[in-house]
């Protein structure tokens, strides 16, 4: 796609940005309540529970190897092709993509960029949380287990807790947490608690993962869901900041201080569907002496190539804002009316001038 034809699109983009939020009346900013603070806590006891029962060999580092000498992708081999491509709902590059995709109409629609900053801060504490652990722990998968009945720590892998099952509950949860309605955020909650379940049992089915792993990966994504309400501050914060360096790269744009080729790009960005126009400013009127005797236009001296590229000699600029009209408000490109004369004013046709003006 070429950039005359990606700049117009964009402009779009931007121009739909630049309205006022739309946001449903009766939803609301999720908050921390007392209901989510309780659930934060449980889920915290429980991520670090299976923590501390994995250090200390306990039962669950048994049933991780039992799990592993049962061999479920030998039991039902009919599943391994299936199970293969569901796998990949829990993985982080195309699940981000799809999602993201789908906020970014969301923020096209509703005018606001929450949507995506919510998806990007999800993400990052995802990628902390969960890989400081996995780096941390070092903990070897069931494929390549050194010593039967230990729990493979410290051992320079990188496999608990399970990066696909925390990463399928926070992409897919995310939806749920950014729903329009509350039936809405009831069957996305629903819809995304199956999916993560399936790629977290999927990933134990493959192999690639021990039972804890999984556990701990569920518990992970679900603390990053329930801490969200605490960073919407924050995401606030972030849009308004990207809504204000665009503001301070109009006035850039106004006072002349971006080189030409850089302004040729970013006018149409900033331009917002003809909101917003640079435009060259006219030169002063001439006063009255002037007016009855013209001076002879002196020959333009050639500048330098120093004083060409310097701020003050280039145009002044300004900008003229205009109300953005609605499709019914807007002046129609054509006459109101048919094209066409009135039936007294018609030629005649060519048959009618053919015939005689009284019968034969």
């Amino acid at each position: 796609m070429r950039t005359d034809q990606i700049l117009p699109r964009l402009e779009r983009v931007f121009a739909r940005l630049d309205r006022e939020p739309e946001r449903p009346a009766h939803l609301q900013t999720p908050r921390m309540s007392r209901h989510r603070v309780v659930l934060l806590g449980a889920t915290l006891g429980f991520y670090l529970a299976i923590v501390v029962a994995v250090l200390t060999t306990s039962w669950l580092v048994r049933l991780d190897w039992q799990v592993m000498f049962f061999r479920p992708y030998e039991q039902w081999p009919q599943l391994h092709a299936f199970l293969d491509y569901l796998v990949v709902l829990g993985q982080r590059g195309p699940t981000a993509v799809m999602v993201a995709a789908w906020l970014g109409w969301r923020s096209w629609r509703q005018h606001t960029l929450r949507p995506l900053i919510t998806l990007g801060v999800a993400l990052l504490l995802l990628n902390v949380t969960v890989g400081a652990v996995k780096l941390g722990l070092g903990r070897l998968g069931p494929h390549y287990a050194t010593q039967i009945g230990s729990a493979e720590l410290f051992a320079g892998g990188d496999i608990f807790p399970s990066g696909h099952t925390a990463n399928a509950v926070v992409t897919w949860g995310i939806l749920a947490y950014l729903a329009s309605t509350v039936v809405t955020r009831r069957v996305l909650s629903v819809v995304s608690a199956v999916v993560s379940l399936s790629v977290g049992a999927t990933t134990v089915y493959l192999g690639t993962h021990w039972v804890s792993d999984v556990l701990l990966g569920w518990s992970a994504g679900l603390l990053v869901l329930l801490a969200l309400p605490w960073c919407e501050p924050l995401i606030a914060q972030v849009e308004a900041y990207v809504f204000e360096l665009r503001a301070r790269l109009r006035s850039l744009v106004e006072a002349g201080q971006v080189p030409e080729p850089l302004t040729g790009v970013l006018v149409p960005l900033l331009s917002a569907g003809g909101k917003w126009r640079l435009q060259r400013a006219a030169e002063p009127a001439a006063g009255p002496a002037e007016a009855q005797e013209p001076a002879a236009p002196a020959p333009p001296a050639a500048p330098s190539p120093a004083a060409a590229h310097h701020p003050a000699a280039r145009p002044a600029l300004h900008v003229t804002t205009r109300p953005h009209l609605i499709r019914s408000e807007r002046t129609p490109a054509t006459p109101a009316g048919s094209r066409r004369p009135a039936h007294a004013e018609r030629a005649p046709s060519r048959g009618a001038a053919a015939r005689p003006a009284t019968g034969g």
